[in-house]
């Protein structure tokens, strides 16, 4: 049985990592695409029911069958279609499991009639990277027949190489609209963090008071990943960080994200924030939060109250809410805690009720004034406003599988 005779709109998921396998489940219950072609790049199990049941259970989400029809009683209907060729379906959608190529130029995605590939191995994410370099890299994809790919995860680029024009780093809800299908190829889709933080960052760049911002950042209180060690283990030579060798269920640890750099590539306009973040990864399965500070220029009305204060910041969010955000971002004003947020498809939850301002000004001596050619004998004071922000988001299947399955049906239904 070849899959792409029965079905013209296939996807490709290579790998079925934490991130592979919740996009196959999310596209199942999406039924956007007639069915999907899954490369694993080894053997799993000593069966092909092993596989199966890899696909079928998740310590995190519990079942399959509960994720697509909750505590009903209802299965799933999950069908070996060619065990010999490693095909099955799951509620009439085919899925075929190929397992010979690691390499993306060796999976012949054009044989399987595959045109879109999300790759969620993590492993190749320098878009600079040529096939003819001799190692596996993401242009791979397109060597094997795939039209487009998009990585569930940033961009990393080696050396001092630039970005390629055929690349671009989008975010649902946030930038997609600039797909252009004769120009983007290879797309990645950022991380869980950024598309939280780019949610978050989004209303108050656009809004005219908030938009002048001093400086902010950013502190994701992280769950566990896989890129973390289950006990302590002896770092590999030339680490510089000890700390991603010690125990996940045991330490708080303190580790560096992307977030910050990502952001300015879906919102240039943050290039111009002095913006810095960084992770604490702490011994949770799943769900993470997002403390966002936050710097503004305010000015102050009649009465003298700072204009800028929690009340107008959780306006903003409630708008944006109900506004473009809807259903990426969901304002909340309970008080919840992370267990609240698993499965949530927002991209973001803010946690209103635990935001925070307080204004201040920055004093400019004399001295100082002359410097950019103010002249005056007096101090002068400029009134900021510092804001606390807190945003929840399922770093798993919630928030980013649902985010990068929306980006990709926007990418299969407009090229």
């Amino acid at each position: 049985m070849n899959l792409s005779l029965s079905n013209k709109n296939l996807l490709g998921i290579n790998s079925l990592g934490r991130i592979g396998k919740l996009l196959l489940w999310k596209q199942i219950h999406l039924r956007h695409f007639d069915g999907f072609v899954v490369n694993c790049g080894r053997e799993v199990g000593k069966s092909f029911d092993d596989l199966i049941q890899t696909i079928e259970n998740d310590s995190n989400y519990g079942s399959i069958h509960k994720f697509l029809y909750g505590m009903v009683g209802k299965n799933a209907e999950i069908k070996i279609l060619d065990r010999e060729k490693q095909i099955l379906s799951i509620d009439g959608l085919p899925i075929k499991v190929l397992h010979s190529a690691r390499d993306p130029k060796d999976i012949n995605w054009l044989n399987e009639g595959v045109k879109i590939v999300v790759d969620c191995t993590g492993s190749f994410l320098d878009p600079t990277q040529a096939t003819e370099a001799g190692k596996p890299c993401l242009r791979g994809h397109l060597d094997s027949g795939a039209l487009k790919v998009i990585a569930s995860a940033p961009f990393k680029i080696k050396g001092t190489a630039t970005m390629p024009e055929d690349a671009k780093t989008m975010i649902f809800g946030i930038n997609h609209l600039e797909y252009d299908p004769t120009k983007h190829h290879i797309i990645s889709a950022a991380s869980c963090t950024t598309t939280g933080l780019a949610h978050m960052m989004k209303p108050l760049m656009e809004n005219k008071l908030t938009s002048r911002i001093v400086t902010a950042s950013m502190s994701t209180i992280h769950a566990s990943t896989n890129t973390q060690s289950i006990l302590d283990n002896v770092p590999k030579a030339g680490a510089t960080d000890l700390r991603k060798s010690r125990s996940m269920i045991n330490n708080i640890i303190l580790s560096s994200t992307g977030a910050a750099k990502a952001l300015e590539l879906v919102i240039p306009a943050v290039k111009k924030i002095g913006f810095m973040a960084d992770s604490v990864r702490i011994p949770t399965n799943t769900v993470s939060l997002i403390n966002l500070n936050v710097t503004f220029y305010t000015k102050l009305d009649e009465l003298g109250e700072p204009l800028i204060n929690r009340k107008l910041i959780n306006e903003v969010y409630a708008n944006a809410a109900k506004g473009a955000q809807k259903d990426l971002l969901v304002y909340s004003e309970r008080q919840n805690v992370s267990a609240d947020i698993a499965g949530t498809i927002a991209a973001v939850t803010l946690e209103a009720h635990e935001t925070h301002t307080r204004t201040g000004f920055i004093s400019f001596p004399p001295e100082a004034l002359a410097l950019q050619g103010v002249k005056t004998d007096k101090e002068l004071g400029m009134p900021v406003t510092h804001a606390k922000i807190f945003g929840w988001y399922d770093n798993e299947l919630g928030s980013y599988v649902h985010c990068l399955s929306m980006l990709t049906n926007y990418i299969a239904d407009n090229s």
